[in-house]
């Protein structure tokens, strides 16, 4: 796989992401207490769901810097070398996760 069919990937991926954000705006936002509805979620089931949404959203922010800091590096010409030892990162390592910052070694430390 190409450095090209990476960044493809990578901003696809941000591309996603963003949509996804949008799309669960609604689920983020504050739970109000309507005595006049009537539906099965109590208030805390509905926090609980509020709960995950922000949880999911943490992890898509934190895919998202990771995503960037990925092109960072390809714009950089640091892309494929690990952080820690400079050593090259397996392009199999990178086609599995493109945001991979360290050589398995440096990894598994």
């Amino acid at each position: 796989m190409t450095i090209s069919n990476i960044k493809t990937r990578i901003r696809n991926r941000l591309s996603e992401l963003e949509v996804e954000d949008k799309s669960t705006r609604q689920d983020r936002a504050t739970v109000t207490l309507d005595q006049q509805s009537v539906g099965r979620l109590s208030r805390m089931d509905a926090m609980q769901q509020q709960a995950m949404a922000n949880a999911i959203h943490q992890r898509r922010q934190n895919e998202r810097i990771r995503l960037k800091a990925a092109l960072k590096r390809m714009e950089e010409g640091e892309y494929g070398y690990c952080l820690d030892c400079g050593e090259d990162i397996s392009p199999r390592r990178l086609e599995l996760d493109p945001t991979a910052a360290l050589c398995i070694t440096c990894a598994k430390r």
